[in-house]
Order: C-alpha cells, then sequence, then structure tokens
C-alpha cells in the first residue's frame, strides 16, 4: 500500500474527509498543443492522452512514439502530469485503428471483432472494434507495444491505463473464436504484463463491465480486484455516473470495497457522462455530484475531464489550485 493511502486510511480513521480529487483534462492525440491555455489552469494538475494502437506502431515492430515525445514536452513545460491510454477497441464503425499487419496477416485472424456499443444517455447506439486480445498471436504484439513504451516512458509519464473491460459480440454473429473466459484471462494478463514492464509509473486496469458476467455471476470482478490489491495495480474507468444501477450491479460495488487497498483510482467524465440524467433532479449530473460522488463511494483519486465540461468555462481565477 502507497504512502498516500496509508494517509487517507489515517484521515478516515480521524473523521476527515477524504481529499478532493485531481482534475486532469481527457483528450485524443494531437490535442493538448491545442490547449496548452486550459491545461495550464491551476486547478488543473494533468492530462490523459489516447493513442491509438495504429499511430504507435505504423508497421510490425517498428513504432512511432513522436505523438507521445511531444506531448510529455509540452506537458513537462507546463508543469503537469501526463497520463496515457493505450486504445485497442474503437466506437465508429470507420475507425480500425490497429497496425495492418494484424488485419491483413493469417495468424491475427482479422485482428478486429465488430461491437456495439451505448455511448450516453439518448444517444444513438454506435458501433466499432475491439482488438481480439482473446487471440494470443494479437496480444503478444499487444504487449510487446507495451514493452517498448515502458522502455521509453517509464518513470517520465505519470501514468498508463489499459482500457474499459465491457465488450459487446454478439456470439450468435462472431466468427472470431471469442470465448469470455478466454478475453477475461486475455485482460488479466495485459494489465499484469503492464504492471511488469512500468515500475516507476502507475499503472491502471479501466474496468466497468464484463461479458457473460453481469452482477459478477462468474467472479471475474472479485478475482480481477483481488488481482489488482495483490500486484498494486490501480483500477479506473471510463464513466462516474452517481448511483446509476448498471454500475451498481457491477464494478461500483468493487471500487468502493477496494478504495482504500489500491495505489490509484482514477475515472473520467467524459462527453457522453456529461449526458446523463440524475433521476432525483431530472437534469444532468452538476459538477458537484460527479465530484462528490467519486470522492466519497469511488475513492476516486485523479478525474479525467472532458473539455467541454461545463464547469471548465469558469475562469481559473475563480478555482482553487489542483494537487495533493
Amino acid at each position: 500500500m502507497t504512502l498516500h493511502r496509508l494517509a487517507l486510511l489515517l484521515l478516515a480513521s480521524l473523521g476527515v474527509q477524504a481529499a478532493e480529487p485531481e482534475n486532469f483534462l481527457f483528450m485524443g492525440a494531437d490535442d493538448l498543443a491545442a490547449n496548452t491555455e486550459l491545461v495550464s489552469r491551476p486547478d488543473i494538475a494533468g492530462v490523459q492522452v489516447v493513442y491509438h494502437w495504429k499511430r504507435l506502431e505504423p508497421t510490425q515492430g517498428h513504432y512511432d512514439f513522436s505523438a507521445i515525445d511531444e506531448d510529455l514536452a509540452i506537458a513537462n513545460r507546463l508543469n503537469k502530469k501526463l497520463f496515457i491510454q493505450l486504445q485497442d477497441r474503437f466506437f465508429m464503425r470507420e475507425h480500425r485503428n490497429v497496425p495492418p499487419y494484424l488485419l491483413e496477416e493469417p495468424q491475427y485472424g482479422g485482428g478486429l471483432a465488430p461491437q456495439k456499443d451505448n455511448p450516453g444517455e439518448n444517444q444513438p447506439e454506435g458501433s466499432g472494434w475491439v482488438a481480439m486480445q482473446w487471440n494470443p498471436a494479437v496480444r503478444e504484439r499487444y504487449q510487446a507495444l507495451i514493452s517498448a513504451l515502458a522502455a521509453r516512458f517509464d518513470g517520465r509519464v505519470y501514468g498508463i491505463n489499459l482500457p474499459e473491460t465491457s465488450v459487446d459480440i454478439d456470439p450468435k454473429k462472431d466468427q472470431t473464436g471469442f470465448d469470455c473466459d478466454r478475453y477475461f484471462d486475455a485482460e488479466v494478463e495485459n494489465i499484469r504484463h503492464t504492471r511488469q514492464q512500468f515500475r516507476k509509473s502507475y499503472v491502471v486496469q479501466y474496468i466497468n463491465f464484463w461479458p457473460c458476467s453481469w452482477g459478477d455471476e462468474r467472479g471475474y470482478f472479485r478475482r480481477f480486484f483481488e488481482m489488482m490489491e495483490r500486484e498494486n495495480i490501480g483500477a479506473g474507468g471510463p464513466d462516474i455516473v452517481p448511483n446509476r444501477p448498471g454500475q451498481m450491479k457491477n464494478s461500483y460495488p468493487f471500487l468502493n470495497r477496494y478504495k482504500d487497498r489500491l495505489p490509484l483510482i482514477a475515472m473520467a467524465v467524459q462527453d457522453a457522462t456529461l449526458t446523463y440524467i440524475n433521476p432525483a433532479t431530472k437534469k444532468q449530473f452538476t459538477h458537484a455530484e460527479f465530484v462528490g460522488f467519486a470522492r466519497d463511494f469511488l475513492g476516486v483519486d485523479i478525474i479525467f475531464w472532458d473539455t467541454s465540461s461545463p464547469w471548465l468555462k469558469v475562469t481559473s481565477a475563480a478555482q482553487p489550485a489542483s494537487g495533493r
């Protein structure tokens, strides 16, 4: 357990309210340079940038980390922290952002599997792809990328997170050999490999839902959180939605249970998250409602905010400095 977590436990025992989560901004690759004024605010501690697999490995075994180098240089100049998200799943049909060799060479079985996604409150259903991590050949290449990233950036970036565990594969149409247990085992193997390679930076797994295990009927959540505690891995997720029934049946109770037992909890309020309605007020959730639930129930240390979040329109002079 980290000194930070020990300090939180001591404060809790003394009846002191948990510390406010740090504010990071969430954005895509190439967006940081255009948002330096926003990132420079004193209430912003850092930035989380999503990098697609294809961008980082344009051809097999040849890596291009120039985008991360540029973003890290900007973050360092602004005295901000950089969190990187390594993206292997995509939410639009035209986005097939894995290296071409995964799509073309037979041992990778097509590289991607189709899936559907519901991106927010009353939003149109999307469709996209997920890398076939249950294929050992695909997983080997993903882990090779993680190793190369660690060799370059461990200890230089604040942290790295792997994306959400939720996938929506239609078993009647699947031709990729998808299996829920094999997928679960692959996600365990990937995050363990990330932790083994990144020894200095924080390592976080976004974990929200598991296929075939609504309400943890297969014990995936229990086993995964036990592993994360044992191996010093942080947890998080793509959505903070206070008391939302689906999440309360799946990841949220485990985040609550383990909030003082993991090195870091980092969660996002993305553009789709902002569309959700508070059933008590019949209005979209407020900044205070997001933060209060994240702090008090989920034990969140970092919130990754979409740059469209309404509270960011408030001038920096009216906001407190962020930091611990």
